[in-house]
């Protein structure tokens, strides 16, 4: 007890772990409405997106995390429109807006601006680098998220389970989707700091990906995505402390040996999870 209380007394481990709870909340949120929308990759795409912000914040000299939000929600409202424009070939949005995305990252990280950046923990996390400012950005993207989804839930419900229906219905289909892709656009952003860039859409599937396997319901896979996701991020954290290891990769295997007991927990219970 008193090893883990030790993390405490640090201040950068206080926000580490402040920041990894929110991330732990918003993520798999976000993640479970991508998952069952088989939109996995967009958050892949959008977490290049934010590669590229980040660069470019480091070239011009400016909050890194902000460029990298700002970016990641103009990507995310030009992936909704391709996505409309290209209905029968969604997939195009994200792999256009993933090669893009790489593309300009290259280029602002080759026009400089990086000496003296520590980039391995930008692109794998560190919790080191977890800043108040960034606390407080987290905290007020994770609020704004699970408002939207505490309001806006039937709606949002409506259109994972089946788009076309809710078309018929009379919701505002291209209205709640460039909404959402903001969202998750603000996920990334907010979940880049703790598990770094390259491995932050590991948060939004994995916990996910665990819960399908034990959840008999939406509310159920929603609640126990977060529920992992607490987990692995909470495990990895202490595990990077005291081992000196980034926090990404702790967290993405912890969440990974969920998933692995997730999966043996529904081979040897078949009744489980659904039905």
């Amino acid at each position: 007890m008193a090893g883990v209380t030790e993390l405490f007394q640090y201040d950068f481990m206080v926000r580490a772990l402040m920041a990894g709870t929110l991330v732990a909340l918003l993520a798999p949120v976000v993640g479970t409405f991508l998952v069952l929308r088989r939109l996995s990759l967009m958050g892949d795409a959008l977490a290049h997106v934010a590669l590229a912000g980040l660069a470019g914040g480091l070239w011009l000299g400016v909050y890194p995390t902000g460029t990298a939000l700002g970016l990641a929600v103009a990507a995310g409202a030009a992936m909704e429109a391709l996505r409309a424009r290209y209905r029968r070939h969604g997939e195009l949005a994200v792999a256009i807006t993933l090669a893009a995305s790489v593309a300009l990252a290259a280029v602002f990280f080759s026009l400089g601006g990086t000496g003296g950046i520590d980039l391995f923990a930008y692109l794998f996390g560190s919790v080191l680098t977890v800043s108040p400012a960034d606390v407080t950005l987290i905290a007020g993207l994770t609020l704004a998220v699970l408002g939207v989804v505490a309001v806006l839930y039937r709606d949002l419900l409506a259109l994972t389970l089946d788009e076309e229906l809710a078309r018929v219905t009379g919701l505002p289909v291209g209205a709640l989707n460039g909404l959402f892709t903001m969202m998750a656009a603000a996920a990334v952003a907010a979940s880049m700091r703790v598990v770094g860039v390259l491995l932050v859409s590991s948060l939004m599937v994995l916990p996910v990906a665990a819960s399908l396997q034990v959840a008999r319901s939406f509310r159920a896979a929603l609640g126990l995505s977060v529920l992992f996701g607490q987990l692995a991020v909470g495990a990895g954290l202490v595990v990077a402390y005291w081992l000196n290891l980034p926090p990404g990769a702790t967290v993405v295997l912890a969440a990974v040996v969920l998933l692995l007991g997730a999966l043996a927990a529904r081979r040897l219970w078949p009744d489980l999870g659904p039905a």
